[in-house]
């Protein structure tokens, strides 16, 4: 009789355990698939960022690739300008040449036309030149003035390109001085001055300016005639003979 009652004093005290345990495994079970679907869902959103973040690396690096093709665009169109710009010129040199051949060959032609019209000079014998030349300054040194005076404007007229030109109209001015014709003295070595201004005869021709201005009494141009030659000419003859003169008109 004891035993029994013990038996049910047990069965009742171990009914709410057994229901408590059912209770709680249901509650697990239930947080259990809670955290399953939870974790499913992370899943889903991690797979989704993940695609995400590959879009964003391919967009950056399409745009990073649309950077350099613009830059490329760029690059390629100052090449093309610099390419127009060369065939510009190439094409305005090429215009400009023409022009200057063409240019060029008619000058020619005309220049050839020109030269076949004009007759032909005949060539000068140096043989001759030489004495023409020594026979008018003979005549100079036999004192025969106006016969040299003839002689020499005879052998300018011959040969005007002659090296010995500016030597000829020196010995004019200074024939028209040894007959004291010194104005016209003065007038012919002006010329050789003139017609001749980088022949050596210069400062002669200047001393003997100087001596006509003398004869003339113009001591005041003499000396600047004289002072001239001693400053332009210092290393000529004609410097020392002019220095001697200014020592005496002071």
């Amino acid at each position: 009789m004891i035993l029994r009652a013990c038996l049910l004093l047990v069965l009742c005290l171990s009914a709410p355990v057994w229901a408590a345990d059912k209770e709680q495994t249901r509650q697990i079970l239930e947080l259990q698939s809670l955290v399953r679907s939870q974790d499913n869902r992370i899943a889903k959103l991690e797979a989704s960022l993940q695609k995400n973040e590959q879009l964003l690396n391919l967009l950056g690096e399409v745009e990073a690739l649309k950077a350099e093709i613009a830059k490329l665009r760029g690059g390629a169109e100052v090449q093309t300008h610099h390419l127009e710009t060369l065939e510009k010129r190439q094409k305005d040199l090429y215009v400009d040449l023409d022009s200057r051949v063409a240019d060029l060959s008619k000058a020619a032609a005309e220049a050839a036309s020109q030269q076949a019209a004009v007759p032909l000079t005949p060539a000068i014998d140096p043989l001759l030149e030489s004495s023409d030349y020594e026979a008018a300054l003979n005549h100079f040194k036999s004192r025969n003035y106006a016969n040299a005076i003839k002689g020499f404007k005879d052998f300018l007229r011959t040969y005007p390109d002659s090296t010995l030109a500016a030597n000829a109209q020196y010995w004019i001015g200074y024939s028209y001085y040894a007959l004291k014709d010194y104005k016209t003295a003065m007038a012919q070595q002006r010329k050789l001055i003139a017609v001749y201004p980088t022949s050596p005869k210069i400062p002669d021709a200047l001393l003997n300016i100087a001596s006509n201005q003398i004869e003339l009494k113009d001591r005041t141009g003499a000396k600047k005639t004289l002072t001239e030659i001693t400053l332009k000419y210092a290393d000529s003859n004609a410097a020392s003979l002019a220095a001697k003169r200014l020592a005496t008109l002071k």
